[in-house]
């Protein structure tokens, strides 16, 4: 009987929601794919940039995420930009439908990942930040960083690991 790996392999993430906007909560999906995603998949062949999710007829789906043809397919072959089922608990999509309804929220795909051998998606329902709340976030980060780099040298504790 062949072990199940428990360990997580990302595919994709996507950069860009957390500096484009405010998360709120995240939830974790199944997609539904065909054959040669899975295998294109496997070779990390996947763009969640300009992607993002809408809830219809009771059924959440998946609309711009681009996975590259498989090198080794044939005339089987998948279209990239096809759009794909998420698959979550009746509960969860009720909520989301209701969060996606507010306005200025959207559900946006935050990373792709293989959890036990299958593809999982963790998507987020997120506000949409003003230029200026990414001024901010952006000068935080860069901010840390420059503290990060002060403490390196002289042999401080931070978070556990010495500098």
């Amino acid at each position: 009987m062949a072990k199940k790996q428990s360990g997580e392999k990302i595919i994709a993430q996507n950069k860009t929601a957390r500096l484009n906007y405010f998360i709120d909560d995240t939830y974790e999906a199944g997609i539904v794919l065909v054959g040669t995603e899975v295998k294109a998949l496997r070779e990390g062949k996947a763009n969640l940039k300009d992607s993002y999710a809408l809830v219809q007829d009771g059924e959440v789906f998946l609309h711009d995420m681009h996975i590259s043809p498989y090198s080794y397919g044939n005339r089987e072959n998948h279209n990239p930009l096809r759009v794909r089922k998420l698959l979550l608990h009746k509960g969860e999509i009720k909520r989301l439908y209701g969060k996606s309804r507010e306005k200025g929220l959207a559900l946006i795909p935050l990373k792709l990942y293989f959890k036990s051998g299958m593809v999982k998606m963790e998507i987020g329902i997120g506000r949409g930040k003003r230029l200026y709340d990414k001024r901010e976030s952006l000068k935080v980060k860069e901010d840390r960083r420059e503290i990060e780099r002060g403490m390196r040298g002289k042999g401080i504790w931070v978070n556990g690991i010495k500098r």
